[in-house]
């Protein structure tokens, strides 16, 4: 048994799996906000509930996927947008409170890693995972491994500027890092709406019927798809040319969007240094639960085995 937990910015999720991927129980809290030690707290609540509704996970390795990433300098988060846990020595922290291993990884990391083990991704050797969402991130899996640096980064494409940008859109937005026109100000669910002056919902975008246009309301959310889907095309591209995967995964909220699988294949083509584009762009299978799913991936079946023996052996 591996455990699970998906920090999210409400909410933190729990899960045990199984040596197959099966979910065995689930347990949520909502998420404390700007207190680090009660989030601390908040987190071995979860597991001590996840123990107590399946016993054979007490003792079992927990994985923890994290808005930021750890240092490996320092071994302090960073990057984080919960500011509470930037600086801490929250893995460091969360070993010895839980009294077992404890493995952290990016969120978009452990998205990818999901859907790359038993999701849209599974039987392809290189899966780039892109989440798009409140903020836009990436992960990258190689023959079933993370793929993090030396830095802790692979994958932070929302935080490079928008390429081909065109004379309209510089300078661009500005970014909460600080720069201007990352590709995260336009392809976010927020900056969806802020660069259109439109007030939907990601799910009232993915329901819209594109390329029906009876109705001028509808005609103007085309135009802004149009729009998205070149802009995503710009930045898949800049992936396909510097890591060429064998699919890219899309996750988060404006995933849901029906035509971004159908246009944007056909746009990106114009910006990839190939003859012809192969890549797949697939939707994610487990929807929501992806994050949490490859958090308890972090650990292998056969580690979580080797962790059970030693503890059953004193």
């Amino acid at each position: 048994m591996r455990i699970g937990i998906d920090l999210g910015g409400t909410k933190i999720e729990g899960v045990v799996m199984d040596a197959t991927g099966e979910i065995i129980a689930r347990h949520r809290l909502p998420t404390p906000q700007g207190n680090y030690a009660v989030t601390l707290q908040a987190l071995a609540t979860v597991v001590d509930a996840l123990s107590q509704k399946e016993p054979s996970a007490t003792g079992a390795p927990v994985g923890i996927g994290m808005p930021g990433a750890i240092s490996p300098q320092t071994g302090l988060v960073k990057n984080a947008n919960s500011v509470c846990l930037i600086g801490k020595p929250l893995e460091t922290d969360l070993t010895n409170l839980l009294n077992r291993p404890v493995r952290l990884a990016n969120d978009a990391d452990c998205f990818a890693l999901s859907e790359a083990a038993d999701g849209a991704g599974h039987g392809f050797r290189s899966v780039f995972g892109v989440i798009l969402g409140t903020g836009v991130g990436g992960g990258f899996i190689c023959d079933k491994n993370l793929v993090t640096g030396p830095n802790a980064i692979a994958g932070e494409w929302g935080h490079i500027q928008l390429p081909w940008m065109t004379p309209e859109e510089l300078p661009g937005p500005k970014c909460y890092c600080g720069k201007r026109g990352c590709v995260e100000t336009w392809l976010s669910g927020p900056g969806f709406n802020a660069n259109n002056d439109l007030n939907l919902t990601n799910e009232e975008v993915s329901a819209h019927p594109y390329l029906s246009t009876q109705t001028p309301e509808q005609a103007k959310i085309n135009q802004a798809l149009d729009l998205y889907h070149d802009r995503l095309a710009r930045g898949l591209a800049t992936i396909i040319n510097i890591l060429d995967p064998d699919v890219i995964v899309l996750g988060g909220g404006m995933s849901n969007i029906p035509s971004l699988y159908t246009q944007v294949p056909k746009l990106w083509g114009a910006h990839v240094f190939s003859d012809q584009v192969v890549t797949r762009l697939l939707q994610n299978q487990h929807g929501d639960s992806s994050g949490v799913r490859g958090a308890a991936w972090l650990w292998t079946a056969h580690e979580a085995r080797l962790i059970a023996t030693e503890r059953a052996n004193g």
